[in-house]
């Protein structure tokens, strides 16, 4: 037996991983590199989370100074300096009207957590009727049996049977045929939002305590919301008493080119779920925002004692509260969600330079985010998008592929010369494939 045999990998084909190991051994600034010393771009911030940069002395030296003072205390009725100010520093990047946060560890934790709020929100208010929660199809929203549910991706669903009962689904806002090689957000779709008055139509409005969607649905292939679409969805949430969630836990801290994407497209959720580039990708950490009076009326209605029978042991850890403030340090120090807006103009031609190579279908971008579909080959879907990601491997580039989608997510740090790489890469993997 391989010495790899001990670990079942995630989201990984392991069969095919065994016989083409990739390892990564070392990670600096925009570089990786394996055990035999091959060195890439990372052109995917690790997994849409490393937006500093990778090796972050000012992170390294915050987690050890934190783990010789406080290693862990418990979250639950005892708090800790750091995950307070955490609480503060998001506070102040969040759109108006937010007004607490609540610490997981993930962002499967963090779906999961704002579905549970919502629910008890609105029984809080006296209204548990509100029970149904709706989700988008190719909507991501992390691996637990609440986000599962509402989530949209079929093959991540598939192998474990009955889910949640109580969930809705709306369309998605993919549209080939009108939208394809947009440059930014795609000018049709807005309509697309109505498919939600669908579900209000069978169930009631006065049934639905939440609707969750991704601002920008990046693990879903990178599909943009049309222009207005955003727009309409709230105002149909608005209408009927129900919540919005949007879950930023790619499109928070800076990917947009803006704090979170409810700033960049202009739309204020209920509530935000956040993880990934809270720490940098160091150390695992998520949160759930909630707008002013969510929390109130939980907290007021309740009888004494606990208020939320909900949290995690490692809630707002020590550790990770101090990954978090040297992460929002330096992204506020280097103006890095200024420096992505700078990039993101940079990153869009270079993609859309990719229009004319063979199995290209679309290309959209928007913030420091692009998604190139290619045509599925005759192995079935997946295939192609899987050979393109192991050419540009060996030819010095990492980039994401969903199925045969790439995902490139850079990095806030990218310059142009690595952007200008990425495309000249993923140019000569292309035709080297398709």
């Amino acid at each position: 037996m391989d010495a790899r045999d001990a670990l079942w990998m995630p989201f990984t084909a392991n069969r095919a991983f065994k016989k083409d190991p990739k390892v990564v051994a070392k990670a600096k600034g925009m570089i990786l590199e394996d055990e035999s010393g091959h060195k890439l771009i990372d052109g995917s911030a690790g997994l849409w989370c490393v937006n500093a940069g990778h090796g972050r002395k000012q992170i390294a030296e915050a987690v050890a100074t934190q783990i010789e003072t406080l290693d862990y205390s418990s979250g639950f009725q005892l708090g800790t300096p750091g995950a307070f100010k955490v609480a503060e520093k998001i506070k102040a990047l969040l759109p108006e009207g937010f007004g607490s946060v609540f610490f997981t560890n993930s962002g499967s934790e963090s779906a999961d957590t704002a579905l549970k709020i919502a629910l008890a929100y609105h029984a809080a208010k006296g209204d548990p009727r509100r029970t149904l929660l709706v989700g988008r199809s190719k909507g991501y929203h992390g691996v637990n049996f609440g986000g599962l549910s509402v989530g949209g991706l079929p093959k991540n669903k598939k192998q474990f049977g009955p889910l949640l009962g109580n969930v809705a689904h709306i369309r998605d806002t993919h549209d080939l045929a009108r939208n394809a090689f947009s440059v930014g957000q795609p000018e049709h779709g807005a309509e697309f939002a109505d498919d939600l008055n669908r579900v209000i139509a069978v169930h009631g409005g006065d049934a639905i305590a939440a609707v969750i969607v991704e601002p920008m649905s990046g693990s879903g292939g990178v599909i943009l919301p049309p222009k207005g679409y955003l727009e309409r969805l709230a105002a149909i949430c608005k209408a009927n008493g129900i919540l919005l969630i949007f879950d930023e836990v790619i499109t928070g801290f800076g990917r947009m080119a803006a704090p979170f994407g409810a700033h960049h497209y202009g739309v204020t959720p209920d509530i935000i779920t956040m993880a990934k580039g809270l720490t940098n990708g160091t150390i695992p950490m998520g949160a759930v925002a909630c707008r002013e009076g969510i929390r109130e009326t939980i907290i007021d209605s309740a009888d004494p004692g606990i208020e939320l029978f909900h949290g995690y042991t490692y809630s707002g850890h020590p550790v990770a509260s101090a990954a978090a403030l040297a992460t929002l340090a330096i992204y506020e120090e280097e103006d890095l969600f200024g420096h992505a807006a700078k990039m993101a103009p940079v990153l869009e031609k270079a993609v859309h330079s990719l229009k004319q190579s063979p199995g290209v279908i679309d290309i959209r971008n928007d913030g420091l985010v692009a998604g190139i579909e290619f045509e599925p080959d005759a192995h079935g879907a997946g295939h192609r998008g899987q050979a393109i990601f192991n050419e540009c491997w060996k030819r010095g580039v990492y980039v994401r592929f969903s199925g045969d989608i790439i995902a490139i997510s850079p990095p806030l740090i990218v310059e142009e010369g690595h952007i200008d790489q990425i495309a000249t890469v993923l140019s000569e993997a292309i035709r080297a494939v398709v």
